[in-house]
């Protein structure tokens, strides 16, 4: 039951700063506090009870101001959405904010802080915190680990910003001297590197600061194994107008998500290569519509598989996106393999010493808990609802398998192989309990694979006598489509 189990920091941000410049003229001072893996106490629970119960009071009274929820808006939007007003496809999430002091902020590991509040944090989280002149951390609870490191490599990481920012002025002011199209595009970002390099807090940070210049880039998650945006096993990407929070939710709008049902890409490589390319072709029509938006262009994160097929997937994502900045986070080999690639800028960067290594065990805990996050929020704030349907008014696809071509069809000696981007009608049976099924945009099954989804179930139960499927869902009403996508991904709340 450790996936259903929450415990939380409370850590209070007490900055002393004359500027809200995001890179100081004089940074003497640089501390970077890691407080890593929570543990689960009842007290620490308790006193989050509390304290929540004391943030609704002061919200009532009209204690909180705009400004101090500014970064939290999408909390609130979801919460609404989840009783009942629309369908998503993105985890759903709650959050609290006691701001106890001024709104000054500055920038952290994923968002710039506010001054002197509390930022309520769940169990299993590593977070890093960073001050270009010094902070004073308040931890209230208990964590495996802190400590304060003396190095860290975020002056490389604003040099990248300040670099892509003056890209960005170039395209705005070329589309608005009637330039051609290709001088209106502003930079495309790769962030790439292996498993646990710290890719996600670097496209985070990019994307955060790109923001604070009034800028809105288009964020593009290919890690099928984490899911930043959605539910791991899905590629997505969103336009992002506002600062990703402290605790990595990513205000959203409009997302747009693709259903590729496994957490790795070696399970069907062609059904990855096609769901890419699908996802370019959108985001290059909506670039071709917005002038703003193409401006702003693009912060990638891709995959930590980087060998053998993974390095070919990796170049084929590169290619679909025509990505123009690579940015190689923590690997020598695969900066020398992708410095010679042509009309790309591929730049070397360090690791961050507060990313932490994750065993195979705990990245399945944190795909469940992503999973559990957009049925149940990040804690357990919302409520989703079980319905029940009849097999009759479903169908269940699964995309790959089945044969080409029958043996009798093919030269001898040949083996009938199986297709990979072959639609499958899955029988409905007890094999389907726990799978998260997604629910398509696609009103024939022909448009399935070109189609992105509206969000997700997950199959609670199954009535093979009564011919019903029991699903939980994360809003009330019918389903918004009929047609439905599995692949191996599963969740249990137990």
């Amino acid at each position: 039951m450790a996936a259903r189990q929450l415990s939380f920091l409370k850590i209070a941000f007490i900055f002393n700063f004359h500027s809200e410049k995001l890179l100081p003229s004089n940074f003497s001072i640089l501390n970077f506090a890691v407080i890593a893996s929570t543990t689960n106490t009842f007290a620490a629970r308790f006193t989050l009870f509390l304290w929540f119960c004391c943030q609704n009071l002061a919200l009532s009274l009209g204690f909180r101001s705009r400004r101090k929820c500014r970064g939290f808006a999408d909390s609130s939007s979801r919460r609404r959405r989840s009783s009942g007003s629309r369908w998503a496809p993105i985890p759903t999430s709650t959050v609290a904010v006691a701001a106890r002091g001024p709104t000054r902020r500055r920038s952290s590991a994923h968002a710039r802080l506010p001054l002197a509040t509390w930022i309520p944090i769940s169990a299993h989280h590593n977070i890093a915190i960073f001050t270009w002149k010094g902070a004073t951390v308040e931890v209230d609870g208990v964590s495996e680990v802190e400590y304060v490191a003396d190095e860290t490599p975020m002056v490389s990481y604003v040099n990248v910003h300040a670099v892509l920012d003056g890209r960005r002025i170039r395209a705005i002011k070329a589309a608005a001297s009637g330039s051609d199209i290709n001088s209106t595009q502003g930079p495309r970002v790769m962030v790439v590197g292996p498993t646990d390099s710290g890719k996600n807090s670097l496209s985070s940070m990019l994307l955060n600061w790109a923001c604070k210049r009034s800028w809105k880039p288009t964020f593009v998650d290919l890690d099928i194994g984490q899911g930043s945006i959605s539910i791991p096993g899905c590629i997505a990407a969103t336009p992002v107008k506002l600062p990703i929070d402290a605790a990595g939710r990513t205000p959203l709008e409009l997302p747009l998500v693709y259903f590729y049902g496994h957490t790795t890409p070696s399970t069907n490589i062609e059904l990855y290569k096609v769901l890419l390319k699908e996802m370019a072709e959108t985001v290059e029509l909506q670039f071709s519509k917005n002038i703003e938006s193409r401006a702003a262009g693009m912060v990638i994160n891709s995959m930590g598989w980087i060998e053998g097929v993974g390095y070919e997937l990796l170049l084929h994502a590169i290619d679909t996106f025509k990505a123009d900045v690579i940015l190689v986070q923590g690997q020598e080999k695969l900066y020398s393999m992708l410095k010679g690639k042509r009309n790309v800028d591929v730049v070397k960067l360090h690791k961050s010493g507060g990313v932490v290594s994750r065993s195979a065990k705990v990245r399945e805990l944190t795909r469940s808990l992503r999973i559990r996050d957009y049925f149940y929020g990040s804690v357990k704030g919302l409520s989703p609802h079980a319905y029940t349907v009849n097999f009759n008014d479903i169908s269940v696809f699964r995309i790959g398998g089945g044969p080409q071509a029958p043996r009798s069809a093919l030269p001898i000696g040949a083996e009938p192989v199986a297709n990979p981007i072959r639609l499958v009608t899955v029988s409905i049976n007890r094999e389907l309990l726990h799978s998260v099924l997604a629910v398509s945009y696609a009103k024939e099954q022909d448009q399935i694979l070109s189609s992105n989804v509206a969000g997700f179930v997950n199959v609670i139960d199954i009535d093979m006598q009564r011919k019903v499927l029991t699903y939980l869902s994360p809003c009330p009403g019918e389903l918004p489509g009929k047609l439905l996508v599995s692949g191996t991904l599963t969740w249990s709340e137990s």
